[in-house]
């Protein structure tokens, strides 16, 4: 097993102009040993996939309060899929109502957390997704 650390995109796709709890996450992230690249507020999905495919990471995690998840969050797999980029783990957070959470894991989002959610968790989830990906 290599000691690679873990490579995390966090981005903020949409319209959506507050990001504390992203920062909260990253800066968590980084503290649980992770390398973490932010990239910052109103990403569109392909600046999104963009700065994924640049940066070579193992993760995206995708948060959105807006309530464009649905969509925002489908346009970022869809583009992974046509960069053949399926390797790539995502996650999400934010407001997502547990009615979407079936079908943001049916596009493939492997873990949603919601409103407080402890970042140690985020990271523990996180390790171990990366963790069973090999």
């Amino acid at each position: 097993m290599s000691h690679k650390k873990i490579r995390i995109l966090i981005a903020k796709p949409g319209l959506d102009g507050h990001d504390r709890g992203a920062k909260v996450v990253a800066r968590a992230l980084r503290d649980a040993g992770m390398e973490v690249i932010y990239t910052g507020i109103r990403q569109t999905p392909e600046m999104i996939i963009q700065a994924a495919l640049k940066e070579n990471v193992d993760v995206i995690g995708l948060s959105c309060l807006s309530g464009a998840h649905l969509e925002l969050f489908a346009g970022v797999m869809q583009g992974l899929k046509e960069k053949k980029m399926t390797g790539v783990i995502v996650v999400a957070g934010g407001i997502i109502p547990e009615d979407d959470i079936p079908a943001l894991k049916k596009m493939g989002i492997k873990a949603i957390f919601g409103p407080g959610a402890k970042t140690g968790d985020i990271a523990e989830t996180i390790k171990k997704l990366v963790g069973g990906k090999g």
